[in-house]
């Protein structure tokens, strides 16, 4: 059967939920592996500046007809989490202590990272599990102190606004073990026909979480486990032939690819990848091709980019695969992509040549995400993809979902609660705190949320 273009929007949608860029967005470089983070470390921040590139970001695509929702950030500073390591007595009493004894610590508390949500969960479709209904896994994120707590915030935000348990199913986080290290949606690829059918799941791993002897990468930390993978095929009821794991290289990794949306990107029959992406590469092309088309009973387009043609740097460096691959009305793809892809001249010229290529990839548009991108996430990182049946989509919480109201309400009141300007001193600010419980307490009445903050209960 030869190649076709597919129109996605007839039942089913994929709604990218974007987070919210939190009021504390610093560059304190918390993130090792992840190169833009580690490099920007002590530039001084525009956390406003930074929430309004989100937003914008959101709106243009809702604008061309995507389903588009947001997720709200966490509270920063975590005094929670510093009240479970031991440190007693009033909140600004905590926050005083922990920037004199260690600063380290009080980065890793205030750590705004919350926004990039494609580490929130692993999601699979209804199309997909045994039970017909979606599911939910909240990333355990345990290789990263800042990230990882996180977790409890995100899975109480996710189920609160995916409640109806007709529809949704909520697991626990995997055990927070390294041995089982997961990231989330930025390591799990969906492919299909159209978004309604059953599709190929692709899981991606940096290393065996329990055979510490097998080679991996040596600048940087594999953080995504095989056995992390394959707990998530087992608990979200997925058919074995729908699908496959594969090995991230231990060259990307080192290159600073800390998560396979770094170095590849797929929507519907669309797969864009590096060549240096997964070990044994010609075994994971043919498994994709050969499963893909006993699933959707045609082939997928497999876009591979040569190191020849994008080195693996200009490739971390620009984000080209950190980009987000939407289906249009006219069963052709938009490339969402960061500004850096316009101005990284090797990979410009590629996706010039992209364009004219027999793919559904037909379309680029390039958005100003600096702020973020300077803390190493880029439009892929912003966004956790689920797909949704209109029943489905009836039950989630619908003040969460984006529309031209939404946007200037949140235009607002980011106008009225965010600085735009954030350095390290300014992390020890008691009102600082205050200021991001007043935005925060703000947005659950916008979001209709409820009181889902600890300084709310």
């Amino acid at each position: 059967m030869s190649k076709t273009f597919k129109n996605s929007f007839r039942d089913t949608f994929e709604v990218n939920f974007d987070g919210i860029v939190g009021p504390t967005h610093n560059y304190s470089g918390l993130s090792h592996g992840n190169i833009a983070s580690i490099s920007s470390k002590a530039v001084i921040s525009n956390p406003l500046q930074a929430v309004l590139q989100g937003l914008e970001k959101m709106k243009d695509l809702y604008d061309l007809g995507f389903k588009q929702g947001v997720l709200p950030p966490q509270e920063r500073p975590e005094i929670q989490t510093l009240r479970d390591l031991g440190f007693t007595g009033s909140d600004k009493q905590i926050l005083s202590e922990v920037s004199k004894k260690s600063p380290e610590l009080l980065m890793a508390i205030t750590s705004a990272s919350s926004m990039w949500t494609a580490n929130a969960a692993t999601v699979s479709p209804s199309s997909d599990t045994s039970d017909h209904k979606v599911h939910f896994t909240p990333a355990n994120l345990v290789t990263k102190f800042h990230r990882a707590i996180e977790v409890k915030t995100a899975s109480k935000i996710l189920r609160r606004i995916f409640k109806n348990p007709k529809y949704f199913v909520h697991h626990d986080p995997l055990p927070s073990s390294p041995a089982f290290g997961d990231e989330g949606a930025a390591n799990h690829t969906r492919l299909c026909s159209s978004y309604e059918k059953k599709g190929l799941e692709l899981f991606v791993y940096g290393r065996d979480g329990l055979d510490s002897e097998k080679s991996g990468p040596k600048r940087f930390v594999a953080r995504q486990t095989r056995q992390a993978c394959e707990t998530l095929v087992r608990t979200h009821g997925l058919r074995k032939d729908a699908v496959l794991l594969a090995q991230q290289h231990p060259d990307a990794i080192d290159a600073g690819v800390f998560h396979n949306d770094v170095i590849g990107v797929g929507n519907q029959n669309v797969f864009f990848f590096h060549e240096r992406a997964y070990v044994d590469s010609l075994n994971v092309k043919l498994a994709l091709q050969t499963q893909f088309k006993k699933i959707a009973g045609e082939e997928l387009f497999l876009i591979e980019v040569l190191s020849s043609e994008i080195s693996l740097d200009d490739a971390v460096r620009a984000y080209l695969f950190n980009s987000q691959l939407l289906s249009l009305r006219n069963g052709e793809m938009l490339l969402v992509a960061p500004t850096e892809c316009e101005e990284t001249p090797s990979v410009k010229k590629h996706l010039q040549e992209l364009l004219t290529r027999s793919t559904p990839i037909k379309e680029v548009r390039y958005f100003n995400l600096r702020q973020s991108m300077k803390n190493g996430g880029g439009p892929a990182c912003l966004r956790l993809r689920v797909v949704l049946k209109p029943k489905e989509l009836k039950a989630v919480n619908q003040n969460i979902l984006m529309d031209e109201k939404l946007y200037f309400r949140l235009v607002k009141w980011a106008q009225k609660n965010y600085r735009d300007r954030l350095q390290f001193d300014d992390l020890k600010d008691y009102k600082l705190l205050n200021e991001n419980r007043t935005a925060l307490d703000q947005l659950t009445q916008i979001l209709g949320l409820g009181s889902i903050y600890p300084f709310q209960l």
